[in-house]
């Protein structure tokens, strides 16, 4: 694909530490796409792997020509590599996922239809059923139940990494760390529409989870002080009458 108009969809998946699921994952994900959409990419932004995910990447790279992968310096976090690859991607509609095999990739046409059809500007995974530890199910509950009780959200799981959004949304998505936490709380402040879609969740494949309480509770409550204040300080007006032009 050798420019942005050529492609539709484009699907970014940060990978830290993920060589056991990555092809395995990308065998699930090529027959969806290819049926989902007529051009497509897949945009992998590998954030400073240690484990051999980076060779593995270039492997996959050179078997698929519709992979594309972004290898960051150093491993920045999952802010960093989401806004890396939706900077990077050159579909009309953007797609995102974990690398992990946790969610599966025959729901992504749910979500892009949704998106495709222009029912809403932002379609989110919302995970019913999860299968992680007790503890990880816990803390999520309450930072989303806490989220939602501060933004006036109604999003009940605003950081199901599965979402499909129009191109344009893109640009409502800071370039700060911790905004991962609040894409569609962003994307409602820009004015964008934004909906959940049920989607699966498996169990992991292997590695381990990158986030524990600390990084999963407390750290979003920080960050959720800045999107606070954003939305207390956000230009919201409207033209009520336009003066003649000056001849």
């Amino acid at each position: 694909m050798s420019g942005r108009d050529d492609v539709e969809l484009s699907l970014v998946l940060p990978v830290y530490d993920e060589c056991e699921s990555l092809r395995t994952l990308l065998d699930e994900i090529l027959p969806v796409l290819e049926d989902l959409a007529p051009a497509y990419e897949v945009v992998f932004v590998d954030d400073g792997s240690q484990d051999g995910s980076s060779a593995q990447l270039d492997e996959l790279a050179r078997l698929h020509p519709t992979v594309r992968v972004l290898r960051l310096d150093r491993n920045h976090g999952l802010s960093a590599a989401l806004h890396c690859g939706f900077r990077a991607a050159r579909g009309e509609i953007l797609a995102m996922m974990d690398s992990d095999g946790q969610l599966d990739p025959r729901d992504l046409p749910s979500l892009v239809d949704v998106v495709r059809r222009g029912d809403a500007d932002m379609a989110c995974g919302w995970r019913r059923e999860r299968h992680d530890s007790f503890v990880k199910r816990a803390s999520s509950r309450v930072a989303n139940s806490f989220r939602n009780l501060r933004t006036s959200s109604s999003i009940r799981d605003v950081t199901c990494p599965l979402k499909a959004f129009r191109r344009d949304v893109r640009d409502a998505f800071l370039p700060f760390d911790g905004m991962h936490r609040f894409l569609p709380t962003l994307a409602e402040m820009a004015g964008f529409s934004v909906v959940e879609v049920p989607v699966r969740h498996r169990p992991r494949r292997g590695g381990t989870s990158k986030y524990g309480v600390w990084n999963r509770v407390f750290r979003g409550m920080v960050d959720l002080r800045a999107i606070r204040w954003m939305q207390r300080r956000r230009l919201s007006y409207r033209v009520v009458s336009v003066g003649e032009e000056e001849s």
